[in-house]
């Protein structure tokens, strides 16, 4: 039987490329989770870029740490930080080994598996909720940090890949700020969404912290 084109899997040299060509081209790309319950398939919607060393809002702006040690490896992998002492967030390492630079996932419609995923996002409702955000994005998917470094170029038997999906055509994909970046790094308009999604999360300004007196 011959594959469907949109269900090859993406190739290690679709990521072996600057972070801001990647993407833009990673909406409408499909992100599958295989995980003990079943598949859960997403089409991606929203995502952000950050450029390493270039890049004052990356986790690898002041260099390698124990944290951020995955961004630095291979192309094509998966980047888990857990942050706010709650939530794991999905991030796909791209560019040059040692660059350091990512994408991440940021939002999307999850089809196959939705009723998975409506279990793990019970405060949902409705299914353009599931994954609105990139927090709630990797709930849904039971994404968490046993997932970090994650080859999603493995192929099928692999928890995490990605798939040729449906490539969004260049006049429906928006930019602008990145979600709660500051400082130099807000100037940057390096989030890219499709225009009119329903799952596309609220863009939010960044706030800085308030200092207790």
């Amino acid at each position: 039987m011959t594959e469907s084109p949109d269900r090859r899997p993406l190739s290690r040299d679709f990521f072996d490329r600057p972070v801001l060509e990647v993407a833009p081209d990673l909406l409408g790309r499909t992100l599958i989770r295989d995980t003990d319950d079943g598949p859960i398939e997403l089409r991606l919607t929203e995502v952000e870029a950050y450029a390493g060393a270039v890049d004052p809002g990356s986790h690898a702006f002041r260099g390698r740490t124990a944290r951020n040690e995955v961004m630095f490896g291979p192309p094509g992998h998966a980047y888990v930080y857990f942050t706010y002492g709650m939530w794991h967030c999905l991030n796909l390492v791209c560019g040059p080994e040692g660059m350091a630079s990512g994408v991440l996932l940021r939002a999307g419609e999850i089809g196959v598996g939705a009723e998975l995923a409506r279990k793990r996002r019970i405060s949902a409702r409705h299914d353009r909720e599931l994954a609105k955000g990139p927090a709630r994005l990797a709930t849904a998917l039971d994404v968490d940090r046993a997932l970090n470094g994650a080859d999603v170029c493995a192929g099928p038997d692999a928890p995490l890949s990605i798939l040729t999906g449906t490539p969004v055509p260049t006049d429906q994909v928006r930019s602008g700020p990145r979600t709660g970046v500051g400082g130099d790094g807000a100037v940057h308009p390096w989030r890219f969404w499709i225009d009119g999604d329903p799952s596309v999360s609220p863009y939010r300004a960044h706030a800085p912290r308030k200092r207790r007196t």
